[in-house]
């Protein structure tokens, strides 16, 4: 099996490096992440200019290619340039932080596996909790389980998985579950610095609503200590209005 690895911490984040060793003896492994930090950079791609890459060798030997890019555009490339053969599986993680509810829209993480995904590959995006202790090997292993049991039952081109390690610790994670994605509203804050010259400067700030809808999300599960998978789509049809909209009297527009 060939698989794709990629993030959004960069090509030397420790989350990378980990996942790579957990997913090495699937068979060979092609790495292809940002040349530096691009988090919730969402699904942004390079446009109108050269995006430059280069090869970047650890201990005196080849690790992966390092993409003067977003995500995306690091998945884009690999599958249509730097792989030496199409992948079969696209992996993005570990995260350094979990990404879960309306994340996973701001998520550069989940934003290179959605774009294997939207290149008719099968892929997952993997993210760890925050915690006191941040022991990314143990949460690619994790991940990696889940990962071959995924496998194992067919993961077809095209479709995407996300899955979250809660924040590790004695009796964590508790086990598995499924859950839907929650809604929550992020509630803004910025904090305003004036420069000498003029200029406004504003850092983003400010924390996130109540969720909304089911309890049975993948907000709840993380929180009581889960690997939480859910599976998600690139279609942002709202089916639930379609035919509603279908019916109305559209006025003339010639």
């Amino acid at each position: 099996m060939h698989v794709l690895l990629s993030n959004d911490d960069g090509i030397l984040a420790p989350g990378l490096a980990a996942m790579y060793r957990a997913l090495v003896d699937l068979g060979s492994v092609t790495v292809v992440a940002p040349d530096s930090v691009q988090s919730a950079t969402a699904h942004g791609i390079t446009v109108g200019q050269a995006i430059p890459v280069r090869r970047i060798h650890v201990q005196n030997a080849f690790y992966g290619w390092s993409v003067g890019g977003r995500p995306a555009d690091c998945v884009k490339l690999a599958v249509h340039e730097l792989a030496e053969t199409r992948p079969d599986l696209v992996v993005s993680g570990v995260n350094d932080g979990a990404n879960v509810s309306i994340n996973v829209l701001y998520s550069g993480t989940v934003a290179a596996a959605a774009e294997g995904a939207l290149l008719g590959l099968p892929a997952v995006a993997v993210s760890l909790e925050r915690g006191q202790e941040t022991d990314f090997d143990r949460a690619a292993t994790i991940a990696r389980r889940i990962i071959d049991a995924l496998l194992a039952e067919g993961l077809p081109p095209g479709k995407l998985v996300n899955i979250n390690v809660p924040r590790l610790g004695p009796g964590r994670p508790k086990g598995v579950r499924v859950a839907v994605q929650a809604l929550q509203v992020m509630r803004d804050r910025y904090d305003r610095r004036d420069g000498a010259d003029g200029d406004r400067h504003y850092t983003l700030g400010g924390d996130f609503s109540e969720p909304q809808g089911p309890h049975e999300t993948d907000l709840h599960a993380l929180a009581e200590g889960y690997v939480v998978v859910t599976p998600l789509h690139v279609d942002l049809t709202d089916r639930s209005r379609f035919d509603r909209l279908s019916a109305i009297r559209w006025p003339a527009v010639d």
